[in-house]
């Protein structure tokens, strides 16, 4: 299958789902998982109408932004973020989903360049409490997006989360389900979060069915990675 067709058969998922739950599929949008992928393949994506791309390595995205910029496709860094990766990241991409500590917000805020919009944030959250993973536990997002919201050059837009595996439509909507909660009791505190960052190939549905915003596919765009 191409990767026209690949697309074309996610989309179908989102909108199915979306319809299946009170949703417009056009309030979802579908984040193309790029890394590892060479450019003629986002090439390709590019040609079938896909506009927004994940990158989780720095450098391999930074060689596919300056062949692509021409097609201005809308960048999303979706990694874990050191401070020696903000001040690229900073100057290459739109959204930047992963962030878990004030002191990366603050950076990726002071190194963003003065011509380009504010860089559209989500808090990464732990809401499965694993050991193995990043993010900041629920309990401490709301202390973190406070802190956020002081800064100039970044504008926090949500949330976003990668849960544990779980087999199953139930059991994949539950943790969803809590960021959506999260997300919503932070709003009636006062913050205007409109962005849920959550779904991948395996669980977009569920995801939807919760409120998602963007769903972050890969192998059921591009097909299983070789490296």
């Amino acid at each position: 299958m191409d990767i026209a067709a690949r697309l074309e058969a996610v989309r179908a998922r989102i909108a199915e789902a979306a319809a299946a739950h009170g949703r417009d599929a056009d309030d979802i949008t579908l984040v193309a998982v790029s890394k590892t992928q060479p450019t003629a393949r986002l090439t390709e994506a590019l040609e079938a109408g896909q506009r927004d791309f994940g990158e989780n390595y720095l450098q391999d995205a930074i060689a596919k932004i300056e062949q692509l910029g021409a097609h201005a496709p809308v960048w999303h860094f979706i990694g874990d973020i050191q401070s020696n990766k903000t001040r690229d990241i900073a100057a290459h991409f739109a959204w930047a989903h992963a962030v878990d500590r004030f002191k990366i917000a603050r950076r990726l805020s002071e190194q963003r360049p003065s011509g380009l919009a504010p860089l559209d944030l989500c808090i990464q959250v732990n809401v499965d409490d694993e050991a193995s993973k990043s993010g900041v536990a629920p309990a401490a997002t709301a202390e973190l997006a406070a802190q956020i919201a002081t800064l100039d050059n970044v504008r926090l837009r949500g949330l976003m989360t990668i849960p544990a595996p779980a087999e199953g439509l139930a059991a994949q909507r539950r943790p969803f389900a809590r960021l959506r909660e999260l997300r919503d009791a932070l709003n009636a505190d006062g913050f205007a979060l409109d962005t849920l960052s959550m779904g991948m190939s395996a669980d977009l549905e569920a995801a939807v069915a919760e409120g998602a915003t963007h769903v972050r596919v890969g192998t059921a765009v591009f097909g299983p990675r070789t490296r």
